[in-house]
Parts: structure tokens; C-alpha cells; sequence
């Protein structure tokens, strides 16, 4: 005998509609929010890519029909001076921005967190802070005018000070001499950058945890050995962050030349940017100069991706020790 259990069921002839689970809702209408966004990259940064790769590959003085040359611009490159000049200058001030900076941005942001705050509270600290910050929201053109003023020879405050206190032999021409030029460029690129990296790094000492600190200082460990055993640690992801934002603002570095010395004396301060710029609006050669941009262009992406690749392990790795 056959028992049955229950009703049988009713077709209704329409498939029966599956049941969510809670917060597994498809965002059928999030990707509205991208189009925005994706129409801006395609106008600001993807076409006028294309549009300067396509120049790249011509001979063109910006007027008149560009002639089609293929790859004879990438050539001339290679056997270029002033193009490798460039770059290696952009190694000087991949230093001077990302990587003294940096050092001494840690340094500064431990000694205002572990110092000044206890000792004289959080408003000299903060009041601190923000005078180190106080570079990054200057115009570039009133910092270049203000260190052009103070490097020049005759009446500069640099040469004016050295001569009252009887050093005049150290007076030079800061930035009129190619030995001394990138150096000076140099120093201007640190003073600017430096308040950048303290606000950062006060930030990410903010969430360390005090117990750690007290820890170690129980234990006798002084704050130089506290220093770089926690707060170093601590930072990392903090120091991989500025590292990849300076190092990559290192190789675009444009308008500080352009204000203070605009590549010279000869081509001692010249960097990538600035050679491009020059062959578009000084030589008019303008495929020539779309060869230098696209090669920076390249050039910065695959040393952002590759520092983005590494700080996403670092930065897995502190998360998943701990430490």
C-alpha cells in the first residue's frame, strides 16, 4: 500500500523564485555610481594618452598636417644626452622627496607624539604640526619666488648671513652654478615635502596601541630602542603609503624646476617633465616631446604598480602577524 503524507503540489506554471539570503542582494544598479568616474578617466587621462602616443609617433612643429615617422623619436632617444640627464637628475629628487623626507618625517612625527603632547600638550604639538605642514599649501610659484629670493648671489638672506657672520668664502651662486644647482633644488623639494610625510605618520601613530610602549618601557627599553622595535613596525604601512605617493610625484616633478631654475644652468636640474615640456614650447618639437612624456608615462605606471604590489604584501604580512 502506498500512504500519502500530504497534499500534492500545484503547478502554477511559473518557476518558483529562489529565496536571497540576507545580505546577498545582487547591487544590480551600483555600477551607475562608476560611469561618472569612467567617463572622466576616459576624457582626462585615457584619450589624451592615445592622442599623445599617436604624436609620439610623428614629426610635427604644431602646425600643419604631423608626418608619420613610426618609432624614429623613441630612437633619437636612446642616443639622446639630455634625455638620460633627465632621468638621472629625477633620480636626485626621487631622494630629496621621497626618500630623506620620509626618515625624517618619522623622526619628527615620534618626537611630537612621544615628547612635545605629554610634555606641553596636544595644542603645541598640533600647533607644530601644522607649521611643518604649512610648505604643502603654498603655491609653488610664491615657495619658488620666496627661495629664489633667499638663494640669490648678491642680496639672498643665504649669502647675506653666511657674509655677516665672517663665512663669506661659503657664499655661492646657489642656483647659477650646475654643480650646486640640483642640490639647491634639492633642499627646496625636502622643506616642501617634509610636512606631508609628519601629518601622515602622527596619524598612524595615533592608532598604535600605548600598552605596547609601556611594555617595552617596564622592561627597560629606552625610546631609541622603543623607536625601532614598535613605532618603525607600527608604521609600516604608513611608510609603504608615502613612499609610493612621493616616489611617483619624484618622477612627475615639474613646476619647482620651472620656477627656480627651468632646467639650467645647461641641463643640470632638467627632469623628464620639464624636457617635455621645453620640446613642445621652446624647440616645437612636439613628437619628439610626446616620445619623452610617453616614456615617463610607462615609466610611472610600472614603478607605481610594482610599489602598489609590494605594499599589498607588506602590508598582508602585518596583518597577518600582528606586528
Amino acid at each position: 500500500m502506498t500512504f500519502l503524507t500530504g497534499a500534492p503540489a500545484r503547478s502554477t506554471g511559473a518557476p518558483a523564485r529562489r529565496r536571497r539570503l540576507p545580505g546577498t542582494e545582487r547591487p544590480a544598479g551600483y555600477w551607475l555610481y562608476i560611469v561618472p568616474g569612467a567617463l572622466g578617466f576616459l576624457a582626462v587621462v585615457l584619450v589624451p594618452f592615445g592622442m599623445n602616443l599617436f604624436y609620439s609617433l610623428t614629426t610635427w612643429s604644431g602646425v600643419g598636417d604631423p608626418e608619420f615617422v613610426g618609432l624614429d623619436n623613441y630612437a633619437q632617444l636612446l642616443g639622446d644626452a639630455t634625455f638620460w640627464t633627465s632621468f638621472r637628475n629625477s633620480a636626485f629628487f626621487v631622494v630629496a622627496i621621497a626618500v630623506i623626507p620620509t626618515g625624517i618625517g618619522v623622526l619628527v612625527a615620534a618626537v611630537l607624539f612621544d615628547f612635545i603632547a605629554p610634555r606641553f600638550g596636544t595644542r603645541t604639538s598640533s600647533f607644530l604640526r601644522a607649521m611643518f605642514y604649512l610648505p604643502q599649501i603654498l603655491p609653488i610659484a610664491v615657495a619658488g619666488v620666496l627661495w629664489k629670493w633667499m638663494y640669490q648671489p648678491e642680496y639672498g638672506i643665504i649669502n647675506s648671513l653666511l657674509g655677516s657672520v665672517g663665512l663669506e668664502h661659503l657664499r655661492q651662486n646657489w642656483l647659477g652654478d650646475s654643480d650646486l644647482a640640483v642640490y639647491s633644488v634639492m633642499n627646496v623639494l625636502i622643506w616642501l615635502q617634509i610636512g606631508y610625510t609628519v601629518v601622515v605618520f602622527m596619524a598612524g601613530l595615533s592608532r598604535v596601541d600605548p600598552a605596547l610602549h609601556e611594555a617595552a618601557e617596564l622592561d627597560g627599553a629606552g625610546w631609541w630602542q622603543r623607536f625601532r622595535m614598535i613605532t618603525l613596525v607600527q608604521l609600516r604601512p604608513e611608510i609603504a603609503v608615502v613612499l609610493i605617493t612621493t616616489s611617483v610625484a619624484a618622477l612627475k616633478v615639474f613646476a619647482p624646476i620651472f620656477v627656480l631654475t627651468k632646467g639650467g644652468p645647461g641641463t643640470s636640474t632638467i627632469v623628464p617633465a620639464y624636457f617635455s615640456f621645453s620640446s613642445f614650447f621652446t624647440t616645437t618639437r612636439v613628437g619628439y616631446g610626446a616620445a619623452v612624456a610617453t616614456v615617463l608615462a610607462i615609466l610611472v605606471t610600472i614603478i607605481a604598480i610594482a610599489l602598489l604590489r609590494y605594499q599589498t604584501r607588506t602590508t598582508e604580512g602585518f596583518d597577518d602577524d600582528g606586528r
